[in-house]
């Protein structure tokens, strides 16, 4: 009987808890919302927008300025609001300590993407080093979770939106804004902080192993909790539509909307005029991006057929002193392979310049493992280059697929592989390499900037519904 009365009583105080905790946070959170609003409707009256129909929408991305495919992706969404929704307000929330004309400045130069500036706001976090690897050398998955809430927090702190997304990967920001706000969350998935893939490359054999494992999965349990709390959930690809929909719950509102990828420009490039012998790596100097590996196997492909004259174009932007360093040991790695004569490394070209690459280079390369989409990829295409693409992720399932039964470019896995696919690329007879130029480039109309901005805005015009069916 003791038992039962006990076991009763703590059901009790954890629903009293949870009731009260939840009134609680509603509490701050309209509080934050009436903070708030003169804010919204001074903005609202300045800029010149319908006040009664008139929200925000507060985009979460504390890197906005970093310049790679997630940031063409946020900047393509604040633009597909803009056209579609006028009445509708861009908040950023960022880390970057950027003004709003250097940043909207960049985005220009860098995506070609031009946006009505008095309709973006600049919201700053300073708070962002708490989802940075450095600040949580171990436990790295769980302390950029924690610290990803606390900067949610402080954003929701600083400006409350109507809508929140998230467009960085922080699923654990939604906790945080459905628990104090209770307002509609989309998401844009880039890529899961956990997949199924890495649970099952964990050996466990050691002890170490078996409770790295246990950690992991714990982290998968609670990593698909804070996803559930999402709306509406957009991904960029078939293959993190799969891993998603395996650890958040397939009954989730989720759909695929590939990145934007800027293929009308590209699709300008002549694709019949003869090109340089040349390969291009377009990514950002990042680790994951395995540049390391990607010089290796040119100085194989080098090795194995000295006569070549092919060379080697690494493109890409750095966001800090980390990358910069990186670009720096990639140098010296080229010297040691006895290539770096025949390797030019690029960093932070405009848009322009990227073009001029993509106009003249025979071959588009990725190296990166489970790449979530590639961007990068599409633009090959687009314009016209013959891709070698790593055997995984999205250049696998998504884009290097044939069309129209012809094959649009080459897989790899290994150096070797990669070596030999350069070859087979660059050795093609003219009439193949047409075809294949053509083929490649006619299967980019699915993933156009416009294609993008209609899929992305019928999402947010379901999240905005949902604000004013609360009003």
């Amino acid at each position: 009987m003791l038992v039962t009365v006990c076991i009763a009583g703590a059901i009790a105080f954890i629903a009293v808890y949870r009731e009260i905790r939840r009134a609680l946070c509603q509490a701050f959170g309209r509080k934050l919302m009436q903070r708030v609003a003169q804010r919204k409707a001074d903005i609202y009256e300045k800029v010149g927008v319908v006040p009664k129909i008139a929200r925000t929408v507060g985009f979460f991305h504390p890197y906005c300025n970093a310049g790679g495919g997630g940031e063409r992706v946020l900047w393509t969404a604040v633009k597909s609001v803009q056209t579609d929704f006028p009445n509708v307000i861009s908040l950023i929330y960022t880390g970057d300590a950027v003004s709003s004309e250097e940043a909207l400045g960049r985005v220009k130069t860098t995506f070609e993407i031009e946006l009505d500036a008095s309709k973006v706001i600049f919201v700053p976090l300073k708070l962002r080093f708490l989802v940075s690897p450095s600040v949580w050398p171990r436990f790295t998955l769980l302390g950029q979770s924690l610290g990803s809430m606390v900067l949610g927090l402080e954003a929701i702190c600083r400006f409350a939106p109507d809508i929140f997304i998230d467009t960085m990967g922080y699923a654990f920001t939604f906790v945080v804004v459905k628990e104090f706000l209770n307002i509609p969350v989309g998401a844009y998935v880039h890529y899961p902080t956990i997949s199924s893939d890495m649970l099952k490359s964990l050996k466990k054999v050691s002890l170490v192993g078996k409770v790295k494992g246990a950690y992991w999965k714990w982290f998968a349990k609670i990593y698909s909790q804070a996803g559930r709390h999402a709306n509406f959930v957009m991904t960029n690809s078939s293959w993190t539509q799969n891993h998603i929909a395996s650890l958040w719950g397939k009954d989730i509102n989720l759909s695929v909307v590939f990145p934007p990828c800027n293929t009308s420009e590209l699709e300008k490039v002549d694709i019949f005029h003869p090109r340089e012998p040349n390969l291009l790596y377009l990514a950002q100097y990042r680790p994951e991006k395995n540049h390391e590996d990607l010089l290796r196997s040119f100085a194989l492909y080098v090795q194995q057929h000295p006569e070549s004259p092919a060379k080697l174009l690494l493109v890409g932007s750095v966001r800090n002193e980390t990358d910069i360093k990186l670009v720096e040991s990639l140098k010296g790695l080229a010297q040691d392979l006895k290539v770096f004569e025949k390797i030019e490394f690029i960093v932070d070209a405009p848009w322009p310049k990227v073009v001029e690459y993509l106009g003249t280079c025979s071959v588009g390369v990725n190296y990166m493992w489970n790449e979530h989409f590639g961007i990068g990829v599409v633009e090959y295409m687009a314009a016209g280059l013959i891709p070698v693409v790593n055997n995984s992720g999205g250049p696998k399932f998504d884009i290097v697929i044939p069309w129209i039964g012809k094959p649009t470019g080459f897989h790899a896995s290994t150096v070797a592989e990669y070596a030999e696919a350069y070859h087979k690329a660059l050795t093609l007879s003219p009439q193949e390499q047409q075809e294949m130029r053509v083929n490649a480039r006619s299967a980019c109309a699915r993933f156009g900037e416009h294609v993008f901005m209609r899929d992305f805005g019928d999402v947010f015009a379901k999240l905005l519904r949902e604000v004013y069916a609360k009003d």
